[in-house]
């Protein structure tokens, strides 16, 4: 019996000593373990919640890194659950921690370490910047030959910064590398390639989050030339044209902003998620670096074709900030203000070319418009309630039973909108202007056909994006376009 009890003690102190001599795997957390800088995430997320403290953000900075990211997490506290994680490294981190410890250390304040750290539980250790001390690079070498000893640890990096770690290590694990870091791959002697799916260009996901396909929305700013169409001259085409560019780099911007405090709903989004800022494909400071330079270049632009095309482009970048900040939170309001901002798109193309747009068009553009934005909103409700039932649409205030109120608001701005049409084609403007105002009646059908078929699709669930996007990708809506321009120049020059 006591034969027995000092095997098993002997047995005990063995495996002791065993684990007490395994080497742990030490990973970095911003750009290894999470597909994205956890710094950026709690400052974009400030500017959403407390956009005034962009006023004083510059006298955070002069407190150093360390006190600026202390201030920031004091301020910003981190919610890690949406966060872009690397799944194929957590399940290797999984399978490695039933046999040997497995600590997370880096650069980022501790509070937000612990609170990654407590979302995954997954890490025996969690050693981050406090104290005064930026845990980065050499910093973070010293601290963990303090602990580990030289040779006594393993790490798993991405960054340029992690070579003074590498250096340190036993073994190298190189995880989603930063381009600087490929160019040092062959410098590093004791390196390992984690195995990870491909990915997508960089500059390509980039390209994608400036959303190009949303550009067809500014082909709006050429709808003035109607008015114009038989006087018109090149340089009011090309007026229009620095207009619609003007108009897709301020637009632009105000993507990369929505995108960047919307991360944490589009995340939770069945679609949105895919997103780059979202997926963590672009890092969010490009997209804060990115933002500035295309509003300077966009009312540059803007300044080339006129002062009062610049002030209207203002008072769209005034409005998209407060839509961004306020606004899209407010139901219903939040479709007005989207209906507006179509139509302010007409009224530039107007102040581009300088001409007086027609209160009947705005009367129609508005209401179409508005049709347009409850579509939208009916068909992100239909989306979501098909992925999380009862859950509505995320950072919204809308929910599942508004469906109905939706589509029923949306048909009947739309009819109102081919009302419009009806009495503009009956006014004595239209007898004075066109030859044969009878044919423009031939419009009001095709337009209630689209309207119908607008909410038909939405209501199965076949628009999945701006639906005047989908309007112009639309086969049968491209027709009835066409169709509506041509009866339009027949009934003008038709003998």
């Amino acid at each position: 019996m006591t034969d027995a009890c000092v095997n098993s003690t002997e047995e005990l102190s063995a495996d002791r000593a065993e684990r007490e001599h395994v080497v742990p795997l030490v990973v970095d957390m911003d750009g290894t373990l999470v597909d994205s800088d956890t710094l950026f995430e709690g400052l974009v997320q400030l500017w959403k919640k407390k956009p005034q403290y962009g006023a004083i953000f510059p006298l955070w900075l002069m407190r150093g890194r360390v006190g600026f990211k202390k201030v920031l997490a004091d301020t910003s506290p981190l919610d890690a659950a949406p966060l872009p994680y690397n799944r194929a490294l957590i399940e290797y981190l999984r399978e490695v921690k039933q046999t040997r410890p497995v600590v997370l250390c880096t650069a980022a304040d501790h509070r937000y370490a612990n609170a990654v750290a407590q979302h995954l539980n997954l890490f025996d250790d969690v050693i981050a910047t406090e104290g005064g001390i930026n845990l980065k690079s050499t910093a973070k070498a010293q601290e963990l030959v303090k602990r580990f000893g030289k040779g006594g640890f393993d790490y798993a990096g991405n960054d340029r910064a992690d070579v003074a770690v590498f250096a340190e290590a036993r073994r190298a694990l190189v995880v989603n590398p930063t381009a600087s870091l490929k160019r040092k791959f062959s410098d590093i002697p004791n390196a390992d390639r984690f195995p990870e799916a491909p990915r997508k260009s960089e500059l390509a996901e980039l390209w994608r989050a400036l959303r190009p396909h949303q550009w067809v929305k500014n082909l709006l700013v050429y709808v003035p030339l109607l008015a114009v169409v038989s006087n018109a001259h090149a340089s009011a085409f090309l007026l229009a044209t620095l207009a619609f560019v003007a108009f897709s780099m301020i637009a632009s911007s105000v993507y990369l902003l929505n995108d960047l405090i919307d991360l944490p709903s589009d995340r939770r989004h069945p679609r949105k998620r895919l997103r780059p800022f979202a997926a963590g494909t672009v890092p969010i400071q490009k997209g804060i670096i990115l933002i500035p330079a295309l509003l300077a270049g966009g009312f540059f632009t803007a300044l080339l074709v006129s002062p009062l095309f610049a002030g209207v482009m203002l008072l769209y970048a005034l409005l998209t900030l407060l839509y961004s900040f306020l606004f899209k939170r407010i139901v219903l309001l939040d479709t007005l203000v989207l209906a507006g901002l179509y139509t302010l798109r007409i009224l530039a193309g107007a102040a581009a070319i300088a001409v007086i747009p027609s209160v009947w068009l705005l009367s129609f553009s508005m209401f179409l418009f508005l049709s347009l934005a409850l579509a939208k909103r009916h068909s992100e409700l239909m989306e979501m309630d098909d992925s999380l039932p009862g859950h509505g649409i995320p950072g919204r205030e809308y929910r599942s039973d508004d469906l109905v109120i939706l589509i029923s608001q949306g048909t009947a701005s739309g009819y109102s909108a081919v009302l419009v049409l009806a009495l503009y084609v009956n006014s004595d403007t239209v007898r004075q202007q066109y030859r044969h105002p009878e044919i423009i009646w031939l419009i009001c059908p095709l337009v209630l056909y689209w309207i119908n078929k607008l909410w038909l699709n939405s209501q199965r669930r076949q628009i999945y994006d701006e639906p005047i996007v989908w309007a112009i990708r639309n086969r049968v809506s491209r027709s009835i376009a066409i169709t509506s321009v041509g009866l339009l120049l027949l009934a003008r020059w038709l003998p």
